[in-house]
């Protein structure tokens, strides 16, 4: 009888941070980047436009005018999705209707002012410029009373629904721990209380040691596929020490994930040669003034190109009815992205 092999065999993998499972089909497909890989024209992008509601000096969607910013510029959301001013009031009845008022505070963060570029086409000090917003951004908003988790995201791509191509992300702060952080908190909880150990702390030291899923790494940060990834590309960013959130990063950690995001951005473009879409996140502990003692600070990066810039691999079908699935391992991911250059693929 054949003895299993996880890169032969269907097999589910288990998330600890979600304590949910992925179903791993990898007979499926040996090798989903072979083939024929249809390549678009590439996008290029004046460094101002005139049309666009972010770039310096412009007037913005809702009226008003962007300042002529040099570096980075954060500003409410003209359209926000959560509002500082909203009423207390709900809904229940028999436990079936629920609903909830929710305040909060969404911003905008734009990257730089050249409409351009994107994380993979800025130097590493234009991105610590980020890092740094990131982290100001969750110490002024936390502050506020009513605000327990700070939300800090990218969205880059039109396939992402990200409607505008300049380089910026977001923040959005609500008043409660929103359902993914949430899972995450109370399994780190868990894990700290049955173990006596950090999680992802556990969790990184056990890739570091095996190194077939890891991406990229420097001195305090790691990039790499998460064993149970889900997306085709997915990839995790764990700093080596622990900590909670982006203030406590010290001035050399903050030079490492701006070093570290710039090398995965680039990975991502080469991978297919194109500005590759995905929706990233960072997720830190709660701003409600409570001690979080197993929260690890993590990034999560989604991709959703499969096989080139022209196939695309969404949540459908089963794994929207019945469990998250996917043919390429994450060991075939990270090799995958490993092997490819630092250096983009239109300046080498």
């Amino acid at each position: 009888m054949a003895t299993f092999d996880l890169a032969e065999h269907p097999h589910r993998r288990f998330n600890p941070l979600t304590r949910q499972w992925i179903l791993v089909s990898p007979h499926r497909t040996k090798r989903p980047w072979q083939g024929q890989q249809e390549k678009p024209p590439r996008e290029v992008r004046p460094a101002y436009d005139p049309s666009c509601y972010l770039c310096p000096g412009n007037e913005r969607a809702g009226g008003a005018r962007n300042p002529h910013y040099a570096e980075t510029f954060v500003f409410d959301n003209d359209f926000g999705a959560l509002l500082p001013d909203t009423p207390t009031g709900g809904l229940e009845e028999q436990g079936l209707f629920i609903a909830q008022a929710e305040r909060g505070i969404c911003r905008v963060v734009c990257f730089s002012p050249d409409h351009s570029l994107s994380l993979a086409e800025m130097g590493t000090p234009m991105i610590r410029r980020v890092v740094d917003v990131w982290a100001e951004q969750t110490v002024e908003i936390g502050a506020r009373p009513f605000i327990r988790y700070v939300q800090i995201f990218e969205n880059k791509g039109e396939i992402m629904g990200c409607s505008n191509p300049h380089p910026h992300g977001q923040i959005w702060s609500n008043e409660t721990v929103p359902q993914e952080p949430a899972i995450e908190g109370e399994a780190q909880a868990d894990y700290l209380a049955r173990e006596g150990r950090c999680l992802l702390c556990d969790y990184y030291r056990l890739e570091e040691a095996r190194g077939e899923r890891l991406v990229c790494t420097n001195a305090h940060f790691m990039a790499l596929v998460p064993f149970w990834a889900t997306w085709p590309f997915e990839t995790m960013i764990l700093g080596r020490r622990h900590m909670g959130a982006l203030p406590d990063l010290a001035a050399e950690e903050r030079d490492a994930l701006a070093d570290i995001l710039r090398q995965l951005a680039v990975r991502y473009d080469n991978l297919f040669e194109v500005s590759f879409p995905y929706t990233m996140g960072v997720h830190q502990q709660p701003t409600d003034g409570q001690a979080h003692p197993a929260w690890h600070l993590h990034l999560h990066l989604y991709p959703p190109l499969l096989r080139s810039a022209t196939v695309k691999k969404f949540m459908v079908g089963y794994e929207m009815l019945a469990n998250p699935q996917r043919d390429l391992t994450a060991e075939a991911a990270a090799e995958r992205l490993r092997g490819l250059p630092a250096v983009r693929f239109d300046r080498q």
